[in-house]
Order: structure tokens, then C-alpha cells, then sequence
């Protein structure tokens, strides 16, 4: 009786993991297709960056070409959205998840756009600055705060 059971949910697990393996294939196949629609269409862009934020797709002052064409569960999550002045006129753009954090605010920069997606970002007067975000953990950010009350440089 117990085997019987053992092997329904092994049956049902083994045809679980066939259909992930195959459903992922499909969408890798969908990825690759989109990223060469996008590669075709990229143009390098000269703009000045004026605000970044993560945001809802219906509040990001979007088109509303764009708005009808996305999934509806994509209009509730949050995406990466950059305001930018690309010549004469300020434009609200989805940023790549990726390079969001790297996308200075208030500097002017030559981005790579396909449409209205920010895929890279470089600086036009040198390099971008890089901050580390690295968070410290507890036990090193108080030896640094204790280092600063003592008046110590803290260690890096």
C-alpha cells in the first residue's frame, strides 16, 4: 500500500520535472528571440539622466501603446525606470534590471536604447563612478562605529 503511493508520487514528480524541462526550453527560446529583436534595433543615444526609479508600469508616465501591449501581470510589478532629456524633450525609459544601479542621476551619458528600453549606459566625460553597495555585516560595522567615536581611521 505504501509503495503504491510512493511510486503515484514519484509518477507525478518524474512528469512535474519533464514539462519544467521542456517549458524552459521554450522560453529560452523566446529570450534568445527577443534579444536579437532587440540587438537589431539598439541605437547609441546621448542623454542626460534626470531621475531613476523603480516604479509601477501605469504609474511611469509611459505611452499608452505600451501600457496596452504589456501582460497584465507585468502592469502590477515594479520596474527599473529612468526619466531622461534624449535632445529636446524628457522621456520616461525602462531600464535593463542589470545596469540600473550603475546609471548615474544627473550627469549626462551615451546610452544604448532599442526603443524604449536602456540596454547600456556610458559615460561621455570618462567613466561612470562606481560606488560599492556592499552592505557591511554587523560585526564590522561596529568595530567602524566604535572606531569613529574613538577617533581611529576605520579599516577598509
Amino acid at each position: 500500500m505504501v509503495w503504491k503511493i510512493l511510486l503515484i508520487i514519484l509518477v507525478i514528480l518524474i512528469l512535474l520535472l519533464v514539462g519544467m524541462y521542456f517549458l524552459g526550453k521554450r522560453m529560452q527560446k523566446k529570450q534568445a528571440e527577443q534579444q536579437a529583436m532587440i540587438d537589431a534595433a539598439k541605437q547609441s543615444v546621448s542623454m542626460l539622466i534626470i531621475d531613476k526609479k523603480k516604479m509601477k508600469l501605469n504609474e511611469a508616465g509611459l505611452p499608452a501603446a505600451v501600457l496596452e501591449q504589456a501582460p497584465k501581470y507585468m502592469r502590477r510589478a515594479k520596474l527599473p525606470i529612468v526619466k531622461a532629456k534624449i535632445g529636446p524633450q524628457i522621456m520616461s525609459l525602462i531600464c535593463d534590471a542589470e545596469i540600473f544601479e550603475s546609471v548615474p542621476v544627473k550627469k549626462e551619458v551615451k546610452a544604448t536604447v532599442s526603443g524604449i528600453y536602456i540596454t547600456d549606459v556610458k559615460g561621455i566625460r570618462g567613466p561612470l563612478a562606481t560606488t560599492s553597495t556592499k552592505k557591511k555585516n554587523k560585526f564590522k560595522a561596529w568595530v567602524s562605529k566604535m572606531q569613529e567615536k574613538a577617533g581611529a581611521k576605520p579599516i577598509k
